[in-house]
């Protein structure tokens, strides 16, 4: 790798799970592009393969990845739903008080159905509405 790519992996190794999701928000507005897409991957015209609708099965049946939406967070169970979120990114108590302000918003993203059933059911003892999408 050259220097500059080793020097920007080193930078990404030390930043925020919460920074890490500004950071990808940040490079799909600024170069027109989905992170979530796959890469190098063969991608079905739209029409192509199974008939009469199957696509939306299909796609449905192959999904291996998930993320948890905090929805809202009722008030008095605030400083639980915190300190659940903390514990499951790792963020700071500022970043996860920011975290907050703005809901709906992604707790966890591409994790596996188990793990995201996990967090759910953290974040709802807590006191947090949750989906997984």
């Amino acid at each position: 790798m050259s220097a500059t790519t080793d020097e920007l992996i080193e930078k990404l190794k030390t930043i925020t799970l919460f920074e890490a999701s500004e950071l990808v928000a940040q490079i799909e507005s600024t170069f027109g592009v989905d992170a979530s897409a796959p890469v190098g991957g063969f991608v079905a015209a739209p029409g192509a393969g199974a008939a009469g609708g199957g696509g939306a099965a299909e796609a449905a049946e192959e999904q291996s990845t998930f993320s948890v939406v905090l929805e809202d967070v009722a008030g008095d169970k605030r400083v639980a739903v915190l300190k659940v979120i903390r514990n499951l990114t790792q963020l700071g108590l500022k970043e996860a008080k920011e975290f907050t302000t703005s809901l709906p918003k992604a707790v966890k993203e591409g994790v596996s159905k188990e793990e995201a059933e996990e967090a759910k059911t953290q974040l709802e003892e807590a006191g947090g509405k949750v989906t997984i999408k």
